[in-house]
């Protein structure tokens, strides 16, 4: 750090003042600065010297200003400034007050589901955001995720990304994120898409919710292999504590094949926004590539055109045979028609397995006594709770499979699988009354349990313990729903003041009162002394002159007395053995 320290004091363009350096990389080191413009307080990313002579290295810095100067949104850091002309190559950022996921990670191990959720939640949402514009990010890790205090995050790093219309890409590039993270395709040097951005978030969040990164090994090249050849070990057998939902997730998001994966990051947002809403939620399974395929032959199958009646499509001489086919299929048809019908007949007796028609639950209420009633029917049930206006609380909206549909089912072994969607009835709630309570617990309620954006500010407060909240907007009682911000207004305490100890020697006694009580300082012992001082003056205090008190400060002095005063030598005339004269008597 120190061959960066000759930075510190100096201003960039004439605008930039250096204050200190915060960061070093393998490319960059980064400063705080002052912008005499806009006077805010941002980050300055200045390529290393030995770096900036690569033209790869300059060519990586500018895409990071080209693409982060595409997008805004509250979980991507800003770009300000970018300068690249001049022998100082570097881009202005706003500046973050916060550590990386990861050393955030290193700490804790293992993080909660709802801080869990809330970091994946923002992740695909700043996603979501890049790859509508076409920027595909190629390198996220939690090196690269700038945590707040609040519990925002910020994604940064963008010096990789792949743009919209950009040159392809060297073999180079496309493995060039953390071995750690990357998705197979990176690491097998094929070509890449947003999906790639997805089995990196796969990973992250496997990482948040055991505490263990799902590949590692000793070298590099052997994780990169394993990132294309090995499945995962199920989150749940890491950590028991992860939920169904959250492991479907995770497994589906580092599919080694990106058809596999969620297909965009908002699908995946959605899954986990369900998870959040429920916690117990278990997901239908993502149709496989061969099932999407098949449902497009059977469209097109439908879309095609039968012959007209003018064209002769059959020869005469495979209408025999065409008919002897058709017999055949004929007779297979009548014996497995007889089999089904034994089977259905008779294996409610034998327990053996049978088709169970699905019936019309849509507009149903899922009451306890309608899952009872499921249960016996050897239906599995599954269930995701989202908000309808139009449907009352506890109303089936949706299902799958869909009625009529028809399940293979063996009481015991092999059971229906039922995924209903209900409604949880009007998004809207009324907001409740968090006076008074420490607003850490309050802000991650809040925002975990009713989805709502939290702002925080905080104010001096005498009659309220800091920490706590003494007032709220919107007020409690009010209705609000889910994305909606609102405002804590929390007490930093009593304000401290400090004050400079005035030089109370040499000033009478009244004198260094008032002036005490000028500064809010408080008098204390006060003592007299005999001294060659003036009488009545103060000749010495308990606090050194012109340094820095708080308010309120107590302060003793000592008051002369003026010279102590000199004995003085009297004659005793009156000894024990002597008496007045006396006149004779006569």
């Amino acid at each position: 750090m120190e061959s960066f320290e000759r930075y510190v004091g100096q201003t960039f363009d004439g605008r930039y003042y250096i204050e200190k350096v915060v960061g070093i990389g393998g490319m960059a080191v980064v400063f705080r600065a002052t912008d005499s413009v806009t006077h805010r307080t941002v980050a300055i990313k200045m390529l290393k010297e030995d770096v900036a002579k690569d033209e790869a290295a300059v060519r990586r810095f500018i895409n990071e200003s080209k693409a982060v100067a595409m997008l805004s949104h509250p979980n991507i850091v800003s770009i300000y400034d970018v300068s690249v002309s001049g022998e100082s190559k570097y881009i202005v950022m706003e500046y973050i007050e916060g550590i990386t996921l990861k050393s955030y990670m290193s700490k804790r191990g293992a993080l909660p589901l709802p801080e869990t959720l809330s970091y994946c939640e923002q992740l695909l949402r700043a996603l979501t955001h890049a790859h509508s514009r076409g920027i595909v990010h190629r390198d996220i890790k939690p090196q690269n995720i700038l945590l707040l205090k609040n519990g925002l995050i910020k994604v940064a790093d963008f010096g990789i990304a792949k743009l919209p219309n950009a040159d392809t890409v060297t073999m180079t590039d496309r493995a060039i994120g953390t071995v750690y993270y990357i998705s197979p395709e990176q690491a097998s040097g094929m070509p890449i898409d947003a999906r790639s951005d997805i089995y990196s978030t796969g990973v992250l969040l496997y990482e948040m919710a055991t505490g263990k990164l799902p590949f590692t090994a000793d070298s590099p090249v052997s994780v990169a292999l394993m990132q294309v050849q090995e499945k995962p070990t199920p989150p749940s057998e890491v950590n028991p504590s992860v939920p169904r939902g959250l492991e479907q997730i995770i497994l589906t998001a580092m599919e080694k094949s990106p058809k596999q994966r969620f297909a965009t990051a908002e699908q995946m947002l959605r899954w986990v926004e369900a998870l959040k809403r429920n916690p117990s939620v278990v997901f239908r399974p993502l149709p496989s590539p061969i099932e999407k395929e098949r449902t497009k032959d059977e469209t097109a199958k439908k879309h095609e055109k039968t012959p007209g009646p003018g064209k002769n499509y059959l020869d005469s001489s495979m209408l025999p045979i065409i008919l002897g086919v058709a017999f055949a299929f004929l007779i297979a048809c009548i014996i497995s028609a007889y089999y089904l019908w034994t089977e259905v007949l008779f294996n409610f007796e034998n327990e053996k397995s049978y088709i169970l028609t699905v019936e019309n639950f849509v507009g149903s209420e899922l009451s306890s006594s309608l899952e009872s009633e499921l249960k016996s029917k050897n239906y599995v049930v599954h269930v995701e709770y989202v908000y309808n206006t139009d449907m009352p609380f506890g109303t089936i909206i949706e299902q799958e499979p869909l009625p009529n549909e028809r399940c293979r089912v063996e009481p015991g072994r092999l059971l229906c699988d039922l995924y209903l969607t209900v409604s949880r009835g009007s998004e809207t709630f009324t907001f409740p009354d968090v006076m008074m309570n420490d607003y850490r617990q309050v802000e991650s309620r809040l925002s975990r349990e009713y989805g709502l954006i939290v702002e925080v500010v905080e104010e001096y407060n005498t009659a309220v313990t800091a920490g706590y909240i003494y007032r709220t907007d919107p007020v409690a009682g009010s209705t609000v729903k889910p994305g909606d911000t609102v405002t804590l207004y929390v007490s930093r305490g009593q304000k401290i003041e400090t004050k400079i100890v005035p030089d109370l020697c040499g000033k009478t006694e009244g004198a260094a009162r008032v002036e005490m009580e000028n500064n809010n300082l408080v008098v204390g012992k006060v003592e007299y002394e005999y001294s060659n001082e003036p009488e009545g003056t103060v000749i010495k205090q308990s606090r050194v002159a012109y340094t820095s008190v708080t308010e309120g400060t107590v302060i003793d002095f000592v008051v002369s007395k003026g010279p102590e005063p000199k004995e003085t030598e009297t004659d005793d005339v009156t000894g024990p053995d002597t008496a007045p004269d006396t006149e004779a008597e006569p």
